[in-house]
């Protein structure tokens, strides 16, 4: 390493440092806003069951006033904020894109709040690794920095910025390293910054709310060598789901984008009453996911049940994403492929019982396949599983679902999710924004 470079990796530790702490900060502070809304969403409409037809009107005026506000936020101050945010970072990474990094900040933390706290159908791990790249950014200070340091500081707020949302550190590292390549490949004298980073954004994460697991599961024992041909099948059938989702995500947001500009005002209005009817009819069809996962677990549910709502929640996600609420995808696809998984799973016990004791396992095998076959990366999903789970004995079926299910979807020409929305967010028009 030249001195130049090895100077250049020591005087980036602190900021980096900063930015992991700051985006930890973020991060508890954005699911803590959230909770709140949601809790007082709750409160509101146990306060009005007995009295029909208020104890339905109300909590889907409110959701629907909720989203339609978060939309008017994004829409007039920060369209980049829209959906995940991380084909933004890889723009700017690349330097197809600017960042903005005030605006963004803002409005990903409360437009988040507000269109989590509605009950979208989106998870907390995009706008965390939005407002962490925009932290790095800030970090990194103004035209004097150089563009080199700017990059990588942005770099290691996006897995600072999963780190937190998950508990995940080691994910975070992956992301970055496998997501992101393609926009800007960190070099070697950069990864001890990534790491303290994620490290950073861990520590503040747990110091805030603890260290336990963000989805707290049964914790398995390693399975049988006899049942691992189950889990490969299983891959295959996500990697099938995760090509399909792909190519209908992409074709939501075009039917989105079709949408007169009229309508596109209130179009928040109409998603967030869609989805508060839906939570009030059946709540585990609503939400980020973190809870239909503890109610997948916890109810022993039918597969017909399971696929029911494995079915609802696809159509919600595609609605919620496309129409470009602030949200990120990896915690949808987290409870699609538990309810799936599970439902499947039940029928492989029914037919192989002495080699899947278990059956519930595969829903853990089954959160990282989906995400490794969507957004292609194997590593960060199956490392991203093991952490938010603390299943550390599932390794092996894991990471043969995962590539199973990452080969499958590349066989059937599956393109990484985020790779596709960033090439469409280079091509399309200033109006309407790109999700």
């Amino acid at each position: 390493m030249s001195p130049r470079r090895d100077a250049l990796s020591f005087t980036l530790l602190l900021p980096a440092l900063l930015t992991g702490l700051l985006t930890g900060l973020a991060a508890a502070a954005f699911r803590g806003t959230v909770e709140f809304i949601l809790a007082q969403r709750g409160a509101l409409a146990a306060w009005l069951a007995p009295g029909f037809p208020w104890s339905a009107v109300l909590p889907i005026g409110l959701a629907c006033a909720l989203t339609g506000l978060s939309f008017y936020l994004r829409r007039r101050w920060a369209p980049e904020t829209s959906g995940s945010g991380i084909p933004q970072i890889e723009g700017y990474l690349q330097g197809s894109a600017p960042f903005a990094w005030p605006r963004v900040l803002t409005v990903k933390f409360i437009g988040g709040s507000l269109a989590l706290g509605a009950g979208l159908v989106a998870g907390f791990e995009g706008p965390t690794i939005q407002m962490g790249g925009a932290l790095g950014l800030m970090m990194a200070g103004g035209s004097a920095s150089s563009e080199e340091r700017r990059r990588l500081l942005v770099a290691v707020g996006a897995g600072a910025g999963l780190a937190a949302a998950f508990n995940a550190p080691l994910a975070g590292v992956a992301l970055v390293k496998e997501e992101l390549q393609e926009s800007f490949n960190v070099p070697p004298w950069g990864y001890p910054a990534l790491f303290v980073g994620c490290v950073g954004a861990t520590v503040a994460l747990r110091a805030l709310r603890g260290q336990g697991a963000v989805i707290s599961l049964t914790q398995f024992q390693r399975v049988p060598l006899a049942s691992l041909w189950m889990f490969a099948v299983l891959g295959i059938i996500l990697g099938v789901v995760g090509y399909s989702f792909n190519r209908l995500l992409l074709w939501s947001l075009d039917r989105f984008d079709r949408v007169p500009s009229p309508g596109r005002r209130f179009l928040g209005l109409g998603v967030g009453a869609l989805v508060g009817l839906v939570a009030l009819l059946y709540p585990p069809l609503a939400g980020s996911g973190e809870n239909t996962v503890i109610w997948a677990f916890d109810q022993q549910a039918s597969s017909f049940l399971l696929l029911a709502v494995f079915a609802g929640r696809f159509l919600l996600t595609l609605i919620c994403y496309g129409s470009g609420a602030i949200g990120g995808i990896f915690a949808p696809l987290l409870a699609l492929a538990t309810v799936l998984s599970l439902a499947l799973a039940q029928h492989f016990h029914a037919g192989f019982p002495a080699q899947l004791p278990e059956p519930a396992v595969m829903a853990i095998a089954g959160m990282g396949a989906l995400v490794a076959a969507t957004v292609q990366a194997p590593l960060t999903a199956t490392l991203l599983t093991i952490e938010m789970t603390d299943n550390y004995f599932v390794i092996l079926p894991l990471l043969i679902t995962c590539v199973g299910a990452g080969l499958t979807a590349n066989y059937c020409g599956a393109r990484p999710i985020y790779t596709a929305l960033l090439e469409r967010q280079t091509v399309a028009s200033a109006d309407p924004p790109t999700r």
